[in-house]
């Protein structure tokens, strides 16, 4: 499920990069939460990011609806 969820996510992503090979993942399994880490290059933050946070937000709100058997899913924006 881990590897639908990762899939998701850059299916997503990379196509609103102007970098798209620098997109990657580190997924973090903790005991509540399954973490998605995703790197993208820095001057493509803005991108992901969006006005006011309306593209991340819009990326969580379907990867967070992604049903995952006994944990929660993060997603978090790194450089």
């Amino acid at each position: 499920m881990d590897l639908d969820v990762q899939e998701l996510v850059l299916t997503i992503v990379k196509p609103l990069t102007t970098e798209p090979d620098l997109v990657r993942i580190d997924v973090v399994d903790g005991d509540e939460f399954i973490e998605f880490h995703l790197h993208v290059a820095e001057h493509d933050m803005g991108r992901i990011i969006g006005k006011q946070g309306r593209i991340i937000q819009a990326i969580r709100t379907i990867v967070y609806s992604v049903p995952v058997e006994g944990k929660k899913i993060r997603l978090l924006v790194e450089k």
